[in-house]
This record gives C-alpha cells, structure tokens and sequence, in this order.
C-alpha cells in the first residue's frame, strides 16, 4: 500500500512497488526522459537495453498521470476502423500502423512475462459492446476489415455477448483475442523496475521547470538539480505544462473517471466472467471492467463529480442497476479520474519540437499498447535507427482551433450526461 494519497484503486492495489528516487544535483545522461508513464517508461527501457545512458524525471510520482489512472484495457489498434487509418494516412503509412498497433498486446504481455510484472494481467480479449443497432452496424464493418487482415475478432449477436457479460442491454458485440486488461498502475512500476535493472536512472518528484539548448546539448532544468542530455523526450502526454510552448494547445483535453465496488464475491461472479473489459459504441464511451478481487470498475467520459458520493456515484449506481438489476443496491469504495489527449483527426502524433527533442502524443485513450511500442520505437530512433523505423512519420506541432471552446464544450456535455443518466 502506498503512504501518499492514492490516484485510483490501481495505485492502492498494485502489487508493484513504488519507486521513490528524487533527483540529488546535476549530472550528464545521453538521453533525458520527461514524464515517467508507459511512454516515457518503455523509452528508457528500451534505450537502456540498447547500451543508452538515459534517465527519466518525473514531476510526481510513477504513473501519476493517464498510466496509473487508466481503465486498464491493452486494446489492439487504434480508435478508429482500421479502414479509415487508411483513408486518413494513406494505404502504405496507414497499412504500416495497423499492423504495428495490431500486434501492440503482444509488446506489452511479452514485457510482462519477460520482466515478471505483477499487474493482474489477463489476456481473454476485450469486448467492444453495441449500445444501439447502428452500434452493431459500425462493429460489423470493424469485424470485417479486421478479419480480412487476418486478426482473431469475432463478431457476437445479442445473445453471444449477453452470455460473456452477463447483461442483455447491448445489442451485440465485437471480441478482440488480442487484448486484455492490466493493473496499469502494477505494469507501469513494473515497466520502471526494468527500465532500472537495465540501468536507466528514475528520479521522482523532480518538475521540469525549464528545458533549453546550449553548446549542442540540452540543459533540462529542475529545483533539484539541471541534467544535460543530448536528446530528451517529453512523454507527458495529456499532462504536458508550459514546459514547451504550444504542446498542450495541440490537443484536446477530456477527462474519464471511473468508480470501484468493494469486491462483489460470488454476486458479481457472472459479470464478464471471463475477464474481458468492456466499453461501448455510444458517443459519450462508458466502460466496465472486474479486477482480480472481484470489484466492479465503471467508468466513463468526463470529470468525477462529487467524490464517491455525488453526482458520478448516482450515476455509476443507475447504471449497473440497469444493465445488473440482480445486485441490488451497489455501493463504491473508490472513485478517481485522469486525462485524455484527444486529437482532431484521432490519430497519435510524433512531433520533432527542435533538434534532439521529441514528443508523442495523442493516444486518444489507448494509452497502454500504443505508448509502449512508440516508446520502444523512440528508444530505436536515439539509437540511430532512422525516422523511417517510427510508427508515424514526424509532424509539425499544430494547435487544435477553438482548443478552449472545444474543451468547455466536452466538459459541459459530459457533465449533463452525467446529470440525466443519474436522474
């Protein structure tokens, strides 16, 4: 258990032990890593297997941000169909991400078992539910296309994903074999476990307060002490400051909150039983996932409200009541939520901020897969391996028009869907 106030049920329960390292000085590292999530994690794992002096500095603590407050899910592929990656990126730079992404589970579960990482990890599949008819109709064309490529999906009716949910409020469903779920807190102590058997350097508590060149290095500067590196990555994500002007205008930033039950017992045993998480086609995404306690874990877009006793909480409870009506009243014990960076076209970004900097961004809530191989890739591209070897080819750092306004707005909406669905 940790001593510090908890970030979500996963920091309290993660078998994992929390690394605490502050930074002590200055010092000298070949590569400095901002932000200590699964991005930033895998870069240094990565770099430090490939003989790279690296050394990652965290403003807080391991998983403090989006990957120790995630649902936990290790989706295959990337929000969108795999043929509009197409249509978005072109046939050949498109076809290359979705066979990257596609095999990204079994980056992550090969890390696990390389690495011996305590994170509850499950590899039965997820299962994308159908809220409405036109759900389904989306999933079939997903279905499709991913079986043509090849990929183990199967498409349920109505009563193939009432029997591996154990509810027959959804219309049908697409299982994917590929992913599963995590503790994301216990995979990303762990991936910071490897990274430092490996030998990369983790400081905690050290915020970045200035980050500049001079003399063909970068000075990362912190209240503790300044690094020089000759290159850095910010793996901040959706927590990314003013460290580097106009980064975080280049997304759009939405919150996903999640409450947990006490652990359910044989009540809860026919919900997902096979352990798949779950999250659904409507607009404004809900998610439902069990852990190895047995605890429920809902969620959906938008900021908590009220605590474990408010506004989010009547909303989680009508919710399972609706799909559940078998367990009665349901009380939480845990409530929480992160950020999510959302880009305009929903595909991640690799931006090029100057020489030797780097920033991936823009997972749009598929943070686990997807920021660990672009960071095993980031690690590659330090190591001399070419632009050419990275998921997305590099882009221009871009603001999101009417960022503010879209923000209020997503914040707004969710809010009221909260309020009226909790009614």
């Amino acid at each position: 258990m940790t001593q510090r106030p908890a970030v979500s049920l996963w920091d309290s329960s993660a078998d994992e032990a929390d690394i605490v390292s502050p930074l002590a000085g200055d010092g000298q590292t070949d590569l400095a890593i901002v932000g200590a999530g699964f991005t930033g994690l895998s870069t240094a794992l990565h770099a430090a297997e490939a003989g790279i002096d690296c050394h990652v500095i965290e403003a807080r603590h391991v998983g403090f941000g989006g990957s120790g407050r995630n649902v936990g899910l290790v989706n295959a592929g990337l929000w969108l169909p795999p043929q509009d990656v197409r249509a978005r990126m072109g046939e050949a730079q498109g076809a290359a991400l979705i066979d990257l992404l596609g095999k990204a589970p079994d980056v992550v579960y090969s890390l696990i078992e390389k690495h011996q990482i305590r994170c509850e990890a499950t590899r039965n599949g997820t299962i994308h539910a159908a809220h409405s008819p036109r759900g389904q109709a989306d999933l079939a064309r997903r279905a499709g296309e991913w079986a043509r490529l090849g990929a183990p999906v199967a498409l349920l009716d109505r009563a193939e994903v009432a029997e591996k949910t154990g509810t027959e409020a959804f219309f049908g469903g697409l299982l994917d074999r590929r992913a599963g779920t995590v503790n994301p807190m216990g995979y990303a102590r762990g991936l910071a476990r490897a990274a430092r058997a490996a030998g990369a350097r983790i400081s905690t508590g050290a915020r970045v307060t200035g980050l500049h060149r001079e003399g063909g290095q970068w000075r990362v500067r912190t209240a503790s002490g300044t690094l020089s590196a000759r290159d850095v990555v910010l793996g901040t994500n959706a927590y990314s400051d003013d460290l580097w002007p106009g980064l975080r205008r280049s997304y759009t930033m939405i919150h996903f909150f999640q409450l947990a039950t006490p652990p359910m017992g044989e009540a809860g045993a026919h919900i997902l039983k096979d352990g798949q998480g779950l999250w659904d086609t409507a607009p404004i995404m809900f998610a439902l996932r069990r852990d190895d306690a047995g605890r429920l874990i809902v969620g959906s877009m938008g900021a908590l409200m009220g605590g474990t006793g408010g506004l989010s909480r009547r909303w989680a409870a009508r919710r399972l009541r609706r799909l559940f009506p078998e367990l009665g009243p349901v009380e939480f014990e845990s409530g929480w939520h992160g950020q999510i960076a959302m880009t305009p076209d929903h595909l991640p970004r690799i931006h090029r901020l100057a020489e030797g900097l780097y920033a991936p961004i823009g997972y749009n809530g598929r943070g686990i897969a997807p920021g660990t191989v672009f960071g095993r890739a980031l690690a590659g591209l330090i190591a001399g391996a070419g632009e050419a070897g990275l998921p997305m080819p590099i882009s221009d750092l871009t603001p999101v028009p009417a960022r503010t306004l879209r923000t209020g707005f997503y914040h707004t909406a969710f809010a009221v869907n909260q309020l009226i669905r909790g009614l």
